[in-house]
């Protein structure tokens, strides 16, 4: 197993309409003019910190979700590559839980400072919304991942997405 520069824990919160929450956010705050790109909820593990734990805590900083570790399917996915930001570079694995909601008022009161500094705004997204969009969707692969959960297809172990960096 590689050593993992950084490693987070993310969400794949789909409402009683069958979407998908995404956060629209900038890869790195040290450059505003790059390109954003549509997120999954989720964000760095702690030293010591459960990803589960990790998930849960990353859902109510970022979007004001409060759940439990026993709300979490999975991870139902993760996705692994190299990365250099200004902020940490190396290999970095992103592993992604499914929560089900009725529904969810999103509030990003919470965010750390770093979070809020890159959060662009949020939207609920349906499988042909993301099949069809031109906008940068991360991680890649999410479309079809969904398509699976949706027909209840949950992967039992967690599938590998093509890295997005």
């Amino acid at each position: 197993m590689p050593e993992y520069r950084r490693r987070s824990a993310r969400v794949l919160l789909v409402d009683g309409k069958d979407r998908l929450l995404l956060l629209k956010a900038l890869p790195d705050i040290a450059f505003p003019d790059k390109a954003w790109s549509w997120i999954t909820p989720g964000g760095g593990v702690n030293a010591g910190e459960p990803l589960a734990a990790a998930a849960v805590r990353e859902a109510r900083e970022e979007v004001g979700l409060a759940i439990t570790e026993a709300d979490l399917v999975g991870p139902v996915a993760y996705g692994a590559g190299h990365v250099v930001t200004t902020w940490a570079s190396g290999i970095f694995r992103d592993d992604y839980f499914l929560v089900r909601v009725d529904a969810h008022e999103v509030d990003t009161s919470a965010m750390e400072e770093f979070e809020a500094g890159n959060h662009l705004g949020h939207r609920w997204w349906t499988v042909e919304e993301l099949e069809s969009t031109t906008d940068a969707i991360v991680p890649f692969g999410l479309a079809g991942l969904l398509t699976d959960i949706l027909a209840g297809r949950v992967p039992v172990e967690p599938v590998e997405l093509p890295w997005h960096h």
